[in-house]
C-alpha cells in the first residue's frame, strides 16, 4: 500500500514556499537602494513591482494546467528556479546598472515564479484538507502576508554599505550581493519544500471525515457544487461573480496600502516614524486576517464570509476620511487589512466549494488574473482622483477616493448576494437530480 504523507508537513512545506515568494511585499524597502545605484527615481524602480504582479496573474492563468498535469513537486520546483534565479539575476542587473535587465529578472522571471509558487501549494492543500479548507489555505497564504515582516528588516540592513552622518550609503556591491544571497535562500527553501509537496492518493480522505454525512442543519460537509474543469468553470456566472468580487477587494486594499503612510500623516497627524511603525503593523494584520478569516469561513461558510467582508469595508471606507484620531484611524486601517488578507486566503476554498478540486490549480490561476488587473487599477485610481482634485485639503481628496472605493464595495455586496442566489439555484437543481435518480 502507498504510504500516505503527513498532511501537516505538507502544510509546512506550503508555508515555506509562500514565505519565500511573499518577500515581494517588502518591495518598498528595496526601492531607494536600487534607485540610488541605478541613478533614477524610485518611480522607475517601482515599475518592476507592477510587472511582477502582472506576470504573477498571467503565469498563474497559463501555467495552472501545468500544475494539475505535472503535479505539485515539479510545479514548485519550477517556481524555485524562476523566483530564485530571478532574484539572483536582479543582483546582476544592479551590478551592471541595467534597468531593462532589472525589469526582466525581477519583473518577468520573478513574476512567473510568484504565479506558479502561489497557486501550487494552495491547490494542493485544499485536496489534503477537505474538512478544513479555509484553515489549510489560510495557513499557506498567511505565510505570504507575514513574509515582509520576516525579510523586511533583514533586507533593510543588508542593503546598507555604511552609515555616514546618520544617512545610509548604498553601493552596487552591497545591494547586488544582497540580491544574490536572498535569491539563493529563496531558491533553496522553495526547492527543499517542493521535495515533500505531493497530491494525496486518489480517493484519500482524512480519518473520521465522511462527505456523504450531513450536519445537523442538513447540509453536506463537502459543499462542492460540482466537479468542473477549468474551462468549464469559465462558462458559469459564478466564476465571474467571484472574479469581480476578488478584483474589487484587491483593488481597494492595494490602493490603501499604497497611500497608507502619507494619508496617516496628513489626515490623522502621525509623524513619519509613527506612520512607518503603522505600516509594519499593517503586515501583521494582513497576515493575521489571512489565517483568521479563512478559519472563520470554515464555520460560517465562504458566502457569508465575503458578504461580511464587504459590509465591514463599506462602513470602514465611508468612515476613514472623517477619522482624525490617530488610534481610531489606525484601528480602521488594520481592520481593512484583515479583510484584504482574508479575501486572498478564502478564495481557494471558495473556488473548491463552487467548482470542486478536479482542476482547482488551473481555476485558481484564472482567478488570479484579477490580482494582476487590480495591481494596476488600485494605485492608478488613487493617482487619478488626486490629480483631478482641486483641493489641498487631504480630507477632501483622500475622502473622494475612499468614497469611490466604498461605492465599489456596494457593487461587491450586490455580487455576493447574486452569487448566493446562484448557489441556491444550483443546489436545488442537484437535489432534484438526486431525487429523480433515487426515485
Amino acid at each position: 500500500m502507498e504510504k500516505v504523507k503527513n498532511r501537516w508537513l505538507i502544510a509546512a512545506s506550503a508555508i515555506g514556499i509562500h514565505i519565500s515568494i511573499g518577500s515581494i511585499y517588502a518591495y518598498s524597502i528595496m526601492s531607494k537602494p536600487v534607485a540610488s545605484i541605478m541613478g533614477c527615481d524610485s518611480g522607475k524602480v517601482k515599475v518592476a513591482f507592477s510587472i511582477a504582479i502582472f506576470f504573477l496573474g498571467l503565469s498563474a492563468a497559463f501555467l495552472g494546467h501545468f500544475v494539475e498535469k505535472k503535479g505539485p513537486k515539479k510545479a514548485s520546483t519550477l517556481a524555485a528556479l524562476f523566483y530564485g534565479l530571478g532574484i539572483i539575476g536582479t543582483g546582476l542587473a544592479v551590478h551592471l546598472q541595467s534597468m531593462p535587465l532589472f525589469y526582466l529578472t525581477y519583473g518577468v522571471m520573478g513574476g512567473i515564479g510568484l504565479g506558479v509558487g502561489y497557486i501550487t501549494p494552495v491547490s494542493t492543500l485544499v485536496k489534503w484538507f477537505p474538512d478544513k479548507r479555509g484553515l489549510a489555505t489560510g495557513m499557506a497564504i498567511m505565510g505570504f502576508g507575514f513574509a515582509s515582516m520576516i525579510f523586511g528588516p533583514i533586507m533593510s540592513k543588508m542593503f546598507i554599505s555604511e552609515i555616514v552622518n546618520e544617512n545610509a550609503v548604498y553601493t552596487a556591491s552591497s545591494v547586488g550581493n544582497t540580491f544574490y544571497i536572498l535569491g539563493s535562500i529563496y531558491l533553496t527553501v522553495i526547492f527543499l519544500s517542493s521535495r515533500y509537496l505531493a497530491a494525496p492518493p486518489k480517493g484519500w480522505l482524512p480519518a473520521g471525515f465522511d462527505p456523504s454525512k450531513v450536519t445537523k442543519k442538513g447540509k453536506k460537509k463537502s459543499g462542492d457544487l460540482a466537479q468542473l474543469t477549468a474551462n468549464e468553470s469559465l462558462k458559469t456566472r459564478r466564476f465571474y461573480y467571484m472574479w469581480f468580487m476578488f478584483f474589487i477587494n484587491i483593488t481597494c486594499g492595494i490602493a490603501v496600502i499604497s497611500v497608507a503612510s502619507p494619508m496617516a500623516q496628513e489626515v490623522a497627524g502621525l509623524t513619519a516614524v509613527q506612520a512607518g511603525v503603522m505600516v509594519g503593523f499593517m503586515g501583521l494584520f494582513n497576515g493575521a486576517g489571512r489565517i483568521g478569516w479563512a478559519t472563520v469561513s470554515d464555520y460560517i461558510g465562504r458566502p457569508n464570509t465575503y458578504t461580511l467582508f464587504f459590509l465591514i469595508q463599506i462602513v470602514a471606507f465611508f468612515t476613514l476620511p472623517q477619522v482624525s484620531n490617530a488610534i481610531a484611524f489606525q484601528a480602521v486601517i488594520f481592520l481593512i487589512l484583515t479583510c484584504y488578507g482574508g479575501g486572498f486566503s478564502a478564495v481557494p476554498a471558495y473556488l473548491g466549494d463552487l467548482f470542486g478540486t478536479k482542476q482547482l490549480g488551473a481555476i485558481h490561476g484564472y482567478m488570479l488574473t484579477a490580482w494582476a488587473a487590480a495591481g494596476v487599477a488600485g494605485p492608478t485610481l488613487v493617482s487619478f482622483v488626486k490629480s483631478i482634485s482641486h483641493s489641498d485639503n487631504p480630507h477632501e481628496y483622500y475622502g473622494n477616493t475612499l468614497y469611490i472605493f466604498a461605492g465599489l464595495f456596494v457593487v461587491s455586496l450586490v455580487l455576493s448576494f447574486l452569487l448566493k442566489r446562484d448557489i441556491k439555484v444550483k443546489q436545488a437543481a442537484k437535489l432534484r437530480e438526486v431525487t429523480a435518480t433515487c426515485c
